[in-house]
């Protein structure tokens, strides 16, 4: 399947999907959509550093015939350790590109990158407490859920809660080394 999907840079040709996380609320998905924010947002960090920081990178999720189909990112969170010891992952696939394994396996894509190349000791993700399958592929890649924060986000005119998933480089399960 991983000749399927691969994860690169954004290019100047991916305008229109950045654009589209910005002002389509189905594009992201019911869990992701935090409402209308500043249309030109991501034109700017794209004008800033293409995506490619020291603290957070994202990276497009790209399927067949160099088609983007979403996104993966990685934020440096400091938690007591150096700044690069822990980061926080996020991957987002566009409606018509879900449910058959590929953020999964962009997630996996990208783990696997983060633990060869960068210091980091441990990465983390968040998932809204009603995103299932968001869940179980994070469990599906080694993450274990490691709490609750309690209404944390809010979403749809309500507060919500959100789950944290956790994974040292010490567990990085056998497919991913």
């Amino acid at each position: 399947m991983s000749d399927k999907i691969s994860l690169r840079p954004f290019l100047d040709a991916d305008e229109p999907f950045l654009r589209r996380l910005t002002v389509d609320p189905d594009a992201l998905g019911p869990f992701e959509w935090a409402g209308f924010t500043d249309a030109r947002g991501r034109q700017r960090r794209w004008e800033t550093d293409g995506y490619v920081g020291t603290h957070s990178t994202a990276l497009a999720v790209v399927g067949p015939d160099d088609v983007v189909i979403g996104i993966v990112s990685w934020e440096a969170r400091t938690r007591g350790g150096p700044i690069g010891g822990c980061y926080e992952i996020g991957c987002a696939l566009l409606p018509e590109h879900r449910g058959n394994g590929w953020g999964t396996l962009a997630q996996r894509m990208l783990i696997t990158y983060l633990f060869q190349f960068t210091l980091a000791n441990r990465l983390e993700a968040q998932t809204d407490a009603d995103n299932i399958a968001e869940q179980r592929a994070l469990e599906r890649i080694g993450f274990r859920r490691e709490g609750v924060l309690r209404q944390v986000r809010f979403r749809h005119g309500v507060w919500q809660d959100m789950l944290i998933y956790g994974l040292l480089r010490a567990e990085i399960p056998d497919p991913l080394q």
